[in-house]
């Protein structure tokens, strides 16, 4: 578990983990879809993914250079390993808040 949480930890990991589940994506279109982000911090995130051998970085020799983000496979295991914490958050989410007074 310690492994799992030291790769997905932290406010955006898990989230990055969800974006990259749908698909190869681009820097500005995880931006996008992680509203809040700062551009540091998703470097840092995605960097962090990166060196663990969940995500890789494919980077096409166009001009200007297009990058594109992907899960590995062991990024895609772990997002199925994951998904089940979704869909708990999903049904138990509203208590959960309401139990915590936020």
């Amino acid at each position: 578990m310690s492994v799992a949480i030291d790769v997905v930890g932290g406010k955006w990991r898990m989230h990055l983990m969800w974006v990259l589940a749908e698909g190869p994506c681009r820097f500005g279109e995880i931006r996008r879809l992680l509203e809040g982000v700062s551009e540091k911090v998703l470097t840092d995130n995605l960097r962090h993914l990166e060196k663990s051998g969940v995500v890789h970085r494919e980077v096409y020799p166009e001009i200007p250079p297009r990058v594109e983000y992907s899960l590995t496979p062991l990024g895609i295991e772990l997002a199925a390993a994951l998904r089940p914490l979704e869909e708990w958050g999903d049904r138990n989410g509203r208590e959960v808040l309401l139990n915590s007074g936020v």
